[in-house]
């Protein structure tokens, strides 16, 4: 049984194919430890999108965040996603889970530069944990944490490729005219400079109340970084942390 994991299910290619014949898009959400079996990569192949786990590409940090099994490899895992990237031709994406209580000093830039390497990626997702974790002391990173690693990545891919991914749903980048609701969906993919609030503000013909209003509420949070000031949704605490 793959329990949970979907390349563990050795009858997944088959399943893949026969989903395909019937003309049924195929998802594919996996860690990536196994990519760097031919069999696996030819399977996930043929999908049409594939989100792929980087957590980390330091090997203490992996495992202590993946708790891998003893006999996988970081270096065999990450060389199996850059061959997959470079064949793979659907939508690809990574996922990289942030946790409280972990270092992540240098090791953002070192994941970012690693996607940077890949032949091919579409997105490159920012999440925290949002179901109860296996392990008690796992909590979701500071909101200050998330900011750094979007800024990181988007210097190394660029804005455009590095989105949130922290439990919000909504249409993030539409122009609706509720301004608070625009404001919250797009803060919670990605967060938002000052000038870019001021601008979405005068569009809407609103006025900064509205932000002050956001921030009392603890709807909002504003964040420094590098000089600049950025506005990101606040994360809702789940009562299982």
């Amino acid at each position: 049984m793959p329990d949970g994991e979907p390349t563990l299910d050795v009858n997944l290619g088959r399943e893949i194919s026969l989903l395909k014949h019937v003309g049924i898009p195929i998802a594919v959400i996996t860690n990536a430890s196994l990519l760097w079996r031919e069999e696996v990569k030819e399977d996930l192949l043929v999908a049409d999108f594939v989100s792929l786990k980087i957590d980390a590409v330091s090997i203490d940090l992996w495992r202590r965040i993946n708790r891998p099994h003893k006999d996988l490899k970081l270096d065999t895992i990450l060389d199996g996603v850059k061959q997959f990237a470079k064949s793979f031709e659907g939508i690809l994406v990574s996922e990289t889970m942030l946790i409280d209580s972990v270092n992540y000093e240098d090791e953002l830039e070192r994941i970012a530069n690693f996607l940077e390497g890949l032949v091919k990626l579409d997105k490159a997702y920012i999440a925290i944990p949002t179901r109860p974790p296996a392990e008690m002391w796992v909590k979701p990173v500071k909101e200050e944490t998330l900011n750094v690693a979007f800024q990181t990545f988007s210097k190394t891919l660029g804005s455009n490729k590095v989105e949130f991914l922290i439990g919000y749903e909504g249409n993030a980048f539409a122009f609706t005219g509720n301004v608070k609701e625009d404001l919250l969906s797009i803060t919670a993919v990605h967060p938002m400079r000052e000038e870019a609030v001021a601008e979405l503000l005068k569009k809407a013909n609103a006025n900064w109340q509205i932000i002050d209003e956001l921030l009392h509420n603890g709807e909002l949070v504003r964040l420094e970084y590098e000089g600049n000031t950025y506005y990101m949704r606040k994360l809702i605490k789940d009562s299982s942390f």
